[in-house]
């Protein structure tokens, strides 16, 4: 599974990094999404689904390998 993320689209509400710190993180200036991670490490499956679920801007888009 891989993330993408496009940054155009994100509104900074901060769902995906308040729901995985080891895959998100947001810029200190703008509240921008930061992704750590663009391949899921295995046991995040569940946290990457929901982050793009939560995401209010449809930026967070997953592939499934």
């Amino acid at each position: 599974m891989k993330l993408r993320v496009d940054i155009s689209r994100c509104v900074s509400s901060g769902q995906c990094a308040a729901t995985s710190q080891l895959l998100f993180d947001q810029d200190m200036d703008t509240g921008v999404v930061i992704l750590l991670n663009e391949d899921v490490p295995p046991g995040l499956e569940r946290a990457a689904r929901e982050a793009a679920m939560l995401c209010p801007g449809g930026a967070i888009r997953i592939e499934e390998s």
